[in-house]
């Protein structure tokens, strides 16, 4: 039984449908992932914008503050009742005007900085606001106005009740930052400050007050009926609005039960990180308490442009997820439709193409027999029409064509001998240009992944170098941790170094062209050599090229190649030798020879073909990046690189180098044993 056989209908409805089919599919995931990252895109530009709303509210009410303090402070008798130090006079004026404009502290302070009187704590007066930022700016004769994260002492001068009030249980929640404290003593104030001047100009004093924003929901409240307007999703709230102290929420109308606010639950250390810690605005995803949110968050600065806590606004996911899947219902039900009328009309104009087709399918059926005049009966105005008249004028050729084939199958024999034998000589070229090709991917692969780590490390250790330069700036010399502080420092270097090896390998840098004096180039590596590795034992002789003109390149670099193979030699001759540094001019070529070599242990015959490989050392304190980095150099500059070592008796690399750029150096890279 031969294969299954499938009629040409059947093909065609296939052939018309399956088309149709991969459009849909292709359809339908392209639209339904352009709807959700549309409404993605939607929800968290919403949120954005809501965020600069909640912002608007915040700084509306810090102007509020400041209005009511300014308001107060520009009284005529205030300057001359504070001067006076008549405190009872000062409650008249000020104790009705901090419960009237809703403040939880209002506070009259003297030219020298000592409170004179308390609204919300008639009883704490005589110390001394000098070294609070708010008084000392406010004296200087400037309006402040921002937030203050209070001290609890200093909170219990301010009013009788507020240390209470701004203590807040730490609760522990799901996907929170992990905190060691139990309760949150200080307080987070919108605080405004404003000099009290005399009728001369002088500044006689400074009126402050502000509005402690913990447990105090009035604010958060108003922000979420300004912004979200009451709007809910099955008898939830969608948006809620909320003020972080640090990491910690204490201002919220986000519900960690039906009956109580979220209060003393925290951020999550991703959160954190991002807008306490780099002070950067976040718009994303984030789990809230018990639920997923589109938030955002902005961090709140304090009057030294600190920041002290975040604003956060942040709208329910679950609705815009139910408005997702409703439109991709919506929008598949349209494809299954569209598909369904597309299959049948795709069976219907098969059926009509498939009848002539089979009755060519009968003839040729009969010429395959044997038969040669076949009547072709099908009339069709269209390419199967053609078909027909082309086939009864293949019937009367396909004689002639038989004995034409013959001929050309001999001819053929012998061309295919000829083409197979150059075929084998191309192939070996071929094969050779493929290990190439496979070689300089396998280096541009790992030169991308070198300087993409290298560039994720720079950031990181730029962190650590600082904070340990400040550690070592911290501690003194005898210190008993200060030898693990410069340890540090001095390992960061290392990776530092690692790190530069990484993107030199990776060339980020562009090479720089000017004019080498090779000679003198290497006269002074040997010189400053003796700085990094002992020279004990060991003899240098120079063989230099008294007619060796400047070449053209990048100095820097090839000066860290030929540093790395001088080093290299000297590494490799530990009790002692000859260091031979030598150069050579082929005029012909245009090229110069610089070769250096030792007398030291030699490359084992298994290392030679991976010396110039990224990462491959025999030292335990190596990287394997440095004859990599060269290879990559030399051949950048248009040359190439050789070595030759018998183990035992010590190794020669030979760097060949065109003088003027642009004219290519003879051959590859290779090792020879």
């Amino acid at each position: 039984m031969g294969p299954k056989r499938f009629p040409i209908r059947l093909k065609l409805t296939v052939a018309t449908l399956a088309p149709l089919f991969a459009a849909t599919v292709l359809c339908g995931v392209i639209g339904i992932s352009i709807i959700n990252s549309r409404v993605v895109s939607q929800a968290q530009e919403k949120v954005r914008t809501d965020l600069n709303s909640a912002r608007a509210v915040y700084e509306s009410e810090l102007d509020h503050i400041r209005d009511v303090v300014k308001l107060t402070a520009t009284n005529p008798f205030t300057s001359m009742i504070i001067a006076q130090g008549d405190r009872r006079t000062l409650n008249s004026l000020l104790s009705p005007r901090m419960t009237s404009e809703g403040l939880d502290f209002l506070t009259a302070v003297d030219r020298n900085g000592q409170v004179v009187f308390r609204a919300s704590n008639h009883g704490a007066f005589g110390d001394s606001k000098i070294a609070d930022q708010i008084v000392a700016r406010a004296l200087r004769g400037e309006h402040i106005a921002g937030t203050e994260v209070i001290p609890p002492e200093e909170l219990a001068k301010e009013g009788k009740n507020l240390a209470a009030r701004a203590s807040i249980q730490i609760l522990p929640t799901r996907h929170a930052r992990q905190r060691d404290e139990a309760v949150e003593r200080a307080g987070m104030a919108m605080v405004a400050s404003v000099p009290v001047r005399d009728r001369a100009g002088r500044v006689a004093g400074v009126l402050y007050g502000g509005i402690l924003l913990n447990d105090n929901n009035e604010l958060v409240d108003r922000i979420k009926k300004i912004v979200f307007e009451a709007v809910s999703y099955q008898g939830q709230d969608v948006g809620n609005a909320t003020i972080f102290q640090g990491d910690l929420r204490i201002a919220t109308n986000v519900l960690l039960t039906p009956e109580r606010r979220a209060i003393g639950t925290r951020v999550s250390e991703e959160v954190y990180r991002r807008v306490i810690v780099n002070r950067e605005k976040w718009v994303g995803r984030a789990f809230v308490v018990n639920d997923w949110y589109y938030s955002a968050y902005e961090p709140i600065l304090n009057l030294q442009g600190v920041p002290v806590g975040s604003l956060y606004v942040g709208i329910m996911e679950r609705p815009f997820q139910e408005m997702k899947r409703e439109i991709s219902l919506i929008f598949g039900v349209v494809l299954l439709c569209g598909s369904l009328i597309g299959l049948a009309i795709s069976s219907f104009i098969a059926s009509r193409l498939a009848r002539p087709i089979k009755e060519l399918e009968t003839a040729a059926r009969r010429i395959t027999a044997g038969e040669r005049k076949v009547a072709i009966t099908v009339q069709t105005r269209d390419e199967i029409g053609d078909l027909a008249s082309e086939f009864a004028q293949m019937t009367r050729t396909l004689a002639h064509r038989e004995e034409d084939i013959q001929k050309l199958n001999r001819d053929l024999e012998q061309k295919v001998l000829d083409r197979t034998a150059q075929l084998e000589e191309k192939n070996l070229l071929l094969v050779k240009t493929q290990e190439d090709l496979v070689r300089a991917a396998k280096l541009a692969d790992i030169g991308m992944l070198a300087a993409g780590v290298a560039h994720e490390i720079n950031n990181p250790m730029a962190i650590i170098r600082g904070n340990t330069e400040l550690l070592q700036m911290a501690i003194d010399e005898d210190d008993p941790n200060r030898e693990e502080v410069d340890t540090i420092a001095q390992q960061v270097g290392r990776v530092e170094r690692i790190v530069g090896n990484l993107l030199t390998f990776a060339r980020q840098q562009q090479k720089e062209l000017g004019t080498v004096a090779v000679n003198g180039l290497l006269d002074e590596i040997l010189k400053q050599v003796g700085h990094q590795v002992p020279l004990a034992g060991i003899k240098v002789r120079r063989a230099y090229a008294a007619d060796l003109p400047p070449l053209q390149g990048d100095g820097d670099q090839l000066r860290q190649v030929f540093t790395n193979l001088i080093l290299n030699a000297i590494q490799a001759m530990k009790q002692g030798g000859t260091l031979t540094v030598a150069t050579s001019r082929d005029s012909d070529a245009g090229t110069c020879t610089i070769a250096v070599g030792d007398t030291g242990v030699g490359i084992p015959l298994e290392n030679l073909k991976n010396i110039f490989s990224p990462f491959f050392t025999t030292r335990s304190d190596g990287t394997g990046l440095g004859l990599a980095v060269s290879y990559g150099i030399v051949r950048d500059h248009g040359g190439n690189i050789r070595v030759e070592s018998t183990a035992g008796r010590g190794s020669t690399f030979r760097v060949v180098l065109p003088l003027r750029q642009g004219v290519t150096g003879t051959g590859d890279s290779a090792a020879t044993p």
